[in-house]
């Protein structure tokens, strides 16, 4: 995908050029918006200090500017800068780059120390085969490898590619840095926008976070015939707002899955119905929805309302009963029962133990007092032998040993003193003072 400032074609399309391209930085000083990267103490900009520049992979949204960078990058450091992409491009393609990049190297280039700095846009998509062929070219010096991806690199990159390139993260542009963009716009235009404050807030919204994209809006604002300036009304109804970068099979599905999750487990009914309806607005659908906050009424709330996983059911009917968009106010009622309702994980933690116990102690089998006995040769075998009927022992409570025998008796369920669960503890506590008092201790 294409980046902030981005390239043109060699061959550039008649016609003025575009904003975007007429206000491509000039020095990685003038990068807006990745200052902690690009400052002395930031990471390249440490490296470019030290003047030991390595292989690089540029993780960030669209539009934030590694393509700029990585061209800067090459410019600050006399190399020959070579774009490919990786959707565009095969083994040929490459080979025919490393070829090039060696004789570079031999002969020198333009009075240049023949260095090649080689940027693969959306690196992420060769395959970890192909992500391989770089790793003799990177490691013999042929080529200095920028990467740039908008996915997650510990995903979708080799080990092997990773330990030979830097990770540096890029973040989204905020409102103060398109702000900044939108000046340089005006300025190069020669004019101010005709938009009103409210307006020119909503314009910045609009962007959500991309650069190039705020210079695509203001590049149609520009061709705009008006003599007053526009409120936010006006703006939307001549603009269609940008669609929220979300990949329902991608990061931004994990990040925001996870931000309600712990939303919910945090207590927080605003917040999680925020995360809630940017996933809805994303286009995500609303049946994983339902799926994912009933897991977290049995993981965060569990016993102390055992009431929350009824809720998420019944929500979950309902939607599938109704269909969107109604049915996905059922959906958000149960994601604000669960925000709101008491927490507990006692019981998931207790699972994981005895799951954890299960693998370590094998197969050791039950004690043969709660085993049955069909047969006579089972009866013989002692099987059943001393089993106290629990009805008929005082209290309805025999308490006898039903863990293996040799196995000491663990304490993995620890309910808290909150929601149901008090009364679970209280139940538990019981049953410990019963059971000692019938075993003798």
């Amino acid at each position: 995908m294409a980046d902030l400032f981005d390239t043109v074609a060699s061959t550039p399309a008649p016609g003025p050029r575009p904003l975007a391209d007429r206000l491509r930085p000039q020095r990685l000083a003038d990068v807006i918006g990745q200052e902690k990267v690009l400052s002395r103490d930031g990471p390249l900009g440490a490296m470019l200090a030290a003047g030991s520049l390595s292989s690089l992979i540029l993780w960030g949204p669209p539009g934030v500017g590694k393509t700029t960078i990585a061209r800067l990058l090459a410019d600050e450091t006399d190399l020959a800068f070579v774009q490919i992409s990786a959707i565009f491009s095969g083994v040929p393609e490459l080979r025919k780059v490393f070829e090039t990049a060696k004789i570079r190297r031999q002969n020198g280039r333009e009075g240049k120390a023949g260095g090649t700095l080689l940027f693969v846009d959306e690196i992420h998509r060769f395959n970890k085969a192909q992500q391989d062929g770089f790793l003799p070219y990177m490691e013999d010096g042929t080529i200095l490898l920028v990467g740039a991806t908008t996915e997650n690199p510990s995903f979708e990159l080799n080990a092997a590619l990773l330990s030979r390139a830097q990770v540096i993260v890029l973040d989204r542009l905020n409102l103060t840095d398109l702000e900044r963009l939108a000046q340089r716009a005006e300025q190069e235009l020669g004019r101010a926008l005709p938009l009103k404050g409210e307006a020119r807030e909503a314009l910045l919204e609009m962007a959500d976070g991309d650069g190039r994209a705020l210079l695509n809006l203001i590049e149609q604002i520009a061709a705009w015939k008006t003599d007053a300036p526009l409120d936010r009304d006006a703006l939307s109804t001549r603009l269609m707002r940008r669609a929220s970068k979300y990949d329902k099979a991608g990061d931004e599905h994990y990040n925001l899955i996870s931000a309600l999750h712990k939303s919910v487990r945090g207590s927080d009914p605003d917040a999680a119905l925020y995360w809630f309806a940017r996933m809805l607005e994303g286009g995500e659908d609303p049946r994983f929805l339902a799926r994912r906050i009933t897991r977290m009424a049995v993981e965060d709330i569990g016993l102390a309302d055992p009431q929350a996983q009824a809720v998420c059911l019944e929500s979950w009917q309902t939607y599938e009963r109704l269909g969107s968009p109604e049915g996905e106010l059922a959906l958000a009622q149960a994601v604000v029962y669960l925000a709101l309702a008491p927490k507990s994980n006692a019981v998931y933690v207790a699972y994981k133990a005895a799951r954890a116990a299960a693998r370590d102690t094998g197969s050791l089998p039950p004690p043969k007092h709660i085993l049955n006995a069909p047969t006579r040769m089972m009866k013989d075998m002692g099987f059943g032998s001393g089993y106290a009927y629990d009805h008929e022992a005082e209290d309805g409570f025999s308490g006898q040993d039903y863990f293996p025998e040799g196995m000491k008796r663990p304490v993995w369920y620890l309910p808290p003193d909150r929601g149901f669960e008090r009364e679970l503890k209280k139940r538990i506590e019981y049953f410990a003072k019963l059971r000692v008092r019938r075993q003798g201790g």
